[in-house]
Order: C-alpha cells, then structure tokens, then sequence
C-alpha cells in the first residue's frame, strides 16, 4: 500500500459551483497543491485508490458530496491515471471549533493545523484492501 498526502487551503469549491471558471481555478489549485507534496520519484498509481479527504472549517461547511469530485477530477494523471480507479472514497468535515480526536498526526496535516485557517487534508492510497465489511 502507498500512501501519498497533501493539504489545500480551504473552502473547497462545490461541483455544483454556478459559475464553471471557479471550478476550474479550484481544480487547477487542488492540483499545484498535490504538485508541491509529490516527490518526482513516485509513480502514478495504476491500481484501485482509496481517496480520504477531510474538510476542517472554520463556520459554514458545504455538503461534503459536493467536494469530491472535482479533487477526483484534479488527481488524475498524478495521484492515478483515471477516476475510475477510485474504489473507495471517505470524505469527512470537522469544525476546527468542535470536539475531534486526531490518532498518528502527520507533519503534513500538523502543517494544516498550523496554518490557523479553514483546509482540506486529502489522502490517496494505492492499492487499499477490497474488503467488503457488511
């Protein structure tokens, strides 16, 4: 399993977005972004990805179905070489104001945390388990 992860500050930009050129500039962001944490000897995934995100607002948070997509979207030809390869997606949002527990700390989320504003830690896994829990 590999595990790539990088933060982008927030609030993410909604694929329900009116105005489309937003969108695109959210995508182009997510995507220098993940550029900044991508090490040039990493390959692209070409497996099934498990792709987490996890949205920490300040106040108002959108409906976290909204903001998958266009992080999928932004992804592809660096994290994976299509969407498709997206099995598993777990997509999260915590007020920074309220009460969470964070286990095994990153430096990388530590840095969001650090940063004092609203953002999104996103993590992509190659090759998670393709268990099916009922």
């Amino acid at each position: 399993m590999i595990k790539f992860e990088f933060i982008v500050d927030g609030p993410p930009v909604s694929q329900q977005a009116r105005r489309r050129e937003r969108l695109r500039a959210w995508k182009v962001t997510v995507r220098q972004e993940a550029e900044k944490y991508w090490s040039s000897e990493r390959q692209v995934g070409i497996g099934p990805i498990l792709l987490q995100i996890t949205y920490f607002y300040d106040s108002v948070a959108m409906d976290v179905d909204n903001i998958v997509k266009p992080i999928q979207d932004a992804l592809i030809g660096l994290a994976y070489v299509d969407d498709t390869q997206v099995t598993d997606i777990l997509v999260r949002k915590r007020d920074l104001s309220g009460n969470f527990r964070i286990e095994y700390m990153t430096s990388i989320l530590a840095e969001g945390f650090s940063r004092g504003n609203e953002f999104l830690h996103i993590v992509v896994i190659n090759n998670p388990d393709q268990e099916v829990l009922t």
